[in-house]
């Protein structure tokens, strides 16, 4: 398909300066797949109050041990959640990472936009 030329070169110049970086699409995928399940906002919202056990984060969300262990990894991967172990018990956190404070305004943001709804 040939390229067309913009109606307006100007804008399209400004426009493209404002769109993502390449180095920035990967992360910011992986940061929309972590914040595309309700169960991982919910264990953020959880968690923005204190670390919890993770049996615990799964009593909250009201899943198995099992799938809140993968919602936990994910959240894991893109930097959002850190954990501990003490003995046998892990105990996670929210990790002071600006993935973390996306997924938290994401959350937040779901909230303004229920009171606008309601």
């Amino acid at each position: 398909m040939p390229r067309s030329r913009p109606l307006d070169p100007d804008a399209v110049r400004a426009a493209q300066g404002r769109l993502l970086p390449p180095t920035a699409e990967t992360n910011a995928r992986e940061v929309l797949v972590a914040a595309s399940d309700l169960n991982r906002l919910q264990i953020v919202r959880a968690l923005a109050s204190s670390p919890l056990a993770a049996g615990d984060v799964a009593h909250l969300i009201g899943r198995s041990r099992a799938a809140t262990s993968q919602h936990l990894a994910v959240l894991r991967g893109v930097g959002a959640v850190t954990s501990t172990r003490s003995g046998n018990v892990v105990r996670y956190r929210l990790a002071d990472a600006q993935n973390a404070r996306i997924l938290i305004a994401i959350a937040h943001s779901l909230d303004a936009a229920d009171a606008r709804n309601r």
